[in-house]
């Protein structure tokens, strides 16, 4: 039976939902995918054991939505997926009030369209919430990507950069960044790892206007900081 935080100020909504797509409950839903294969305790615990309970049903309800609208594409998945996200905001939260649930879809639409090739957590060494998220989205992302997605951190502190890096096996970037003409260059790259985590850059700034500089320098397409997710 589905429990969570928060429950009683949540249902309301999630039972709108629920009805607006011609689902019956959150238990329904749940087995309706785990008919399907689709294990999402499994998938949201594998990439953060400590999430809420409410996260796990949230992205069942939004997957349950998908699966009944019978979506084939990821990116359309993701945005649906969001709705369901959505419906979790407690009433009256700076959550519903910035519609993050709908922006985190939106997000995940977004990295899965081909036209977004690099993803950049803003700040993101400085949370290791962010770190795992890095990890969970270039694990998987590129499994529906015709071209992989490049996935980047970026924040203030090189020895923060280097020690997450090193922590999660990502690959430190070391850079240097000229006051005078704005140019910043590579001078040192340092891979903690040689599977999928070292595919994941990290890079620490010294200053605001040098991880603006690092931004450019990759081509950064779509990035977010924090829990701005509202694309």
């Amino acid at each position: 039976m589905a429990t969570f935080e928060s429950q009683e100020r949540r249902m309301p909504k999630i039972n709108e939902c629920l009805k607006a797509n011609g689902l019956e409950s959150l238990d329904a839903c749940n087995e309706m995918l785990l008919a399907k294969g689709i294990d999402c305790d499994k998938i949201i615990r594998g990439i953060q054991p400590i999430c809420f309970d409410n996260a796990v049903w949230a992205y069942t309800l939004g997957t349950a939505i998908a699966v009944k609208r019978g979506l084939k594409s990821a990116a359309d998945c993701a945005a649906a997926i969001g709705e369901g996200l959505e419906a979790f905001t407690v009433p009256g939260s700076v959550a519903e009030q910035r519609h993050v649930g709908l922006g985190h879809g939106n997000l995940g639409a977004m990295l899965l369209h081909e036209d977004t090739r690099c993803f950049c957590f803003l700040a993101g060494h400085e949370s290791f919430a962010a770190a795992e998220g890095a990890i969970g989205i270039a694990r998987t992302a590129n499994k529906v990507r015709k071209e992989p997605l490049r996935v980047i951190l970026n924040g203030l502190g090189k020895d923060a950069a280097m020690i997450i890096s090193r922590i999660n096996g990502f690959t430190y970037v070391k850079t240097d960044f000229d006051f005078k003409t704005g140019e910043v260059k590579v001078v040192e790259t340092v891979p903690y790892s040689d599977g999928e985590r070292a595919a994941v850059k990290c890079y620490g700034a010294n200053d605001v206007l040098e991880g603006v500089a690092i931004m450019k320098l990759e081509g950064v397409d779509v990035s977010i900081t924090g829990n701005s997710t509202n694309p």
